[in-house]
């Protein structure tokens, strides 16, 4: 199902866009309907604040969970396992097979930064898409073909900062040692293990919880009518689970109220230093609609004795920026200048100065 998910996902539009990429050349991130701008960074800041804050929080409580039943390697490999067979005496051409499947998520991962059909009609055309999907097509292949769960005992950083997050009372799979004696020793639960480890030599940290041992001994122990002896050993409620737990929804309902309390629309004004005769100014103003709908505006003054020269009607695309200049005259002594924009329901005033 992530499978599916991940690779279906860059085919959703909402409001004319792909519900989750990032656009290299405008720096925009569209998130599901909504855009944010590289300048609006502090969002980005405090989605990481609450990403680290949650993966702290599972990570202490519930161990590896993420490893072993909700990261997209994991899926992926045990999708090349049920493709290619496992990467046990794989015979080479099983490893052929995967050829197509390597080809299938590099070209989903190149989804998340050029729409599938501009990725499906530049693919071959344009040379940074192509040496883009060429690298990563070998990458991944090589990945799956060769270095395998690999990846997760050597390479993945979150499995070595795993080690350094545990506390006792995390929840592992630990072998029952109290047991030994009755264990029939039949090492299904190493046949099993996609990483290799014997779990009854005690805690590994290539470890990555996907219960595989447990279900491998309870096949064998039922017959026997004894529990399996890998099983589960933690406490999950316990004081950490609610202070830690409270600190990630903070920080959830944090970034939630920022998302909020974004405009529809942002103006920004800014006066020209520009050598003009007295009483005119010039000033550049920047417009962004962060919405799917195209905007009709009109830029307007409500100060008295003000003249604005330049065009006043404006049209601002979905999802894009509108930069442009307009010059000042006034009549009067003006200290402070108050331009607005107002049209679609839209009123916003800035203030700027006047020499």
């Amino acid at each position: 199902m992530q499978a599916v998910i991940l690779t279906g996902l860059p085919f959703l539009v909402i409001n004319g866009q792909s519900a989750l990429r990032f656009d290299i050349p405008t720096l925009k991130l569209h998130f599901f309907g909504s855009l944010i701008w590289m300048r609006e960074f502090y969002l980005i800041l405090a989605a990481s604040l609450f990403l680290l804050l949650f993966i702290g929080f599972v990570t202490i409580i519930f161990g590896r969970v993420w490893c072993g039943w909700l990261c997209p390697q994991t899926v992926l490999l045990d999708l090349s396992e049920n493709i290619a067979g496992g990467e046990k005496n794989r015979k080479p051409f099983q490893k052929l097979i995967l050829i197509p499947l390597s080809a299938l998520v590099a070209i989903t991962m190149i989804w998340y930064f050029v729409p599938p059909a501009e990725t499906f009609r530049t693919l071959f055309a344009e040379p940074t898409v192509t040496a883009f999907f060429i690298v990563l097509w070998l990458l991944v292949y090589l990945e799956l073909a060769f270095l395998g769960r690999g990846f997760c005992t050597s390479i993945c950083p979150y499995s070595m900062l795993q080690n350094v997050l545990f506390d006792k009372e995390t929840l592992v799979i630990e072998y029952d040692a109290t047991r030994d004696a009755t264990c029939m020793k039949c090492d299904a639960c190493v046949e099993v293990c996609p990483v290799g480890i014997d779990i009854k030599k005690g805690l590994s940290s290539a470890c990555i919880a996907c219960a595989e041992c447990i279900d491998a001994c309870r096949t064998m122990t039922k017959k026997k009518n004894i529990p399996p002896f890998p099983n589960y050993k933690g406490r999950i409620i316990r004081p950490k689970t609610f202070w830690l737990g409270g600190a990630t929804t903070l920080a959830a309902i944090a970034l939630i109220a920022l998302l909020l309390s974004r405009p529809p629309v942002d103006f920004l004004l800014i006066r020209d230093n520009a050598s003009l005769p007295p009483g005119l100014n010039r000033y550049s103003f920047t417009i962004h609609n962060n919405g799917g709908d195209k905007l009709t505006l009109e830029l307007s003054s409500s100060d008295t004795g003000v003249t604005l020269i330049g065009e006043h009607s404006l049209t601002v695309e979905p999802f894009s920026a509108l930069h442009g200049t307009i010059l000042v005259k006034s009549t009067g002594k003006l200290e402070k200048l108050h331009l607005g924009i107002s049209g679609n329901g839209i009123v916003i005033i800035r203030e700027a100065g006047f020499l």
